[in-house]
């Protein structure tokens, strides 16, 4: 049995389809879920919901027992770090408890020196989860994944098009930016072959892009030039807060944009695409498809 947490969420969802795809008959996959009114479609495929909290270890004992293989889908970034943290733990204790057999982490893309970086609460979060993991006992394998493209969306705003102008702290930063799909795709070849236990794995693209080649993606298919401004922080958060932004989504936007500027998130690396089989969409092929 395959048990994947988070599974209404947008990784964990494309992580059950992939299982799917990949021939893992329904009744050999369960979910966990804090809401199974939400995991409706999943039930009608066959699949078995199990109710529980990251936060009730009781909950996930329960849902836990009888499974062999676990995907834990990181907690949501929203939530406070040292809660994030805490719930990672929660569930490989709990998945100890219930003697699972493996599991499988979606932590982050990592470089050394990262402890200096503005991301530094953020990566020690998943050191910290990864160290657990280690230290339980239970045989693991370590994604780490990284960027998501899908962020680049956000990042440049939408109205890009019409302002003909990205607006971001990033400098001159690049980042290995991967599909959230094509991660959630690895992961279930992760689940489904042999030969993973106890290893970790960069979860990368081969080539890393910054958003001046991401503004000229954007121009030519747009077919206007779209020009891109790395402003000082303080006026960025001045820009934002005149704009009527939320101070949350200022706070986000500023620590992201400072991170691709430390080169904090460049790591390239081939695993992904030995995973899948294929290169991974790259970030031109993405603004194509989104920007045509």
């Amino acid at each position: 049995m395959i048990l994947v947490t988070g599974a209404t969420g947008q990784f964990g969802v494309k992580a059950v389809e992939h299982l799917l795809k990949k021939g893992v008959n329904p009744k050999g996959i369960s979910v966990l879920v804090r809401d199974a009114t939400k995991a409706i479609s999943l039930k009608e495929k066959g699949i078995l919901i199990k109710e529980g909290d990251y936060t009730d270890h009781g909950s996930m004992v329960e849902a836990f027992i009888g499974v062999d293989k676990l995907l834990l889908v990181s907690s949501n970034n929203r939530e406070a770090i040292e809660n994030r943290t805490l719930h990672h733990k929660n569930v490989i204790k709990a998945a100890k408890e219930a003697k699972v057999n493996h599991i499988v982490y979606t932590s982050f893309v990592r470089k050394a020196g990262f402890e200096n970086s503005t991301i530094a609460d953020f990566q020690n979060s998943h050191v910290e989860t990864e160290n657990c993991l280690k230290e339980s006992g239970i045989d693991y394998t370590i994604l780490q994944n990284g960027i998501y493209a899908e962020m680049i969306l956000a990042f440049v705003g939408d109205k890009v098009a019409e302002n003909e102008s990205i607006l971001f702290p990033a400098e001159e930063g690049k980042a290995s930016w991967v599909l959230r799909e094509e991660l959630a795709e690895a992961a279930a070849h992760v689940l489904t072959t042999q030969d993973h236990k106890n290893k970790t794995y960069s979860l990368t693209n081969t080539e890393s892009i910054g958003f001046n080649t991401i503004a000229q993606d954007i121009s030519e298919v747009l077919n206007k030039k779209v020009k891109y401004t790395s402003p000082d922080i303080n006026e960025f958060k001045a820009i934002m807060e005149k704009a009527g932004v939320p101070e949350m989504y200022i706070g986000m936007f500023t620590m992201w944009g400072t991170a691709l500027a430390e080169q904090t998130m460049d790591k390239e690396d081939d695993t992904l695409s030995n995973f899948l089989n294929r290169k991974p969409t790259s970030v031109r092929q993405f603004i194509t498809k989104v920007y045509s």
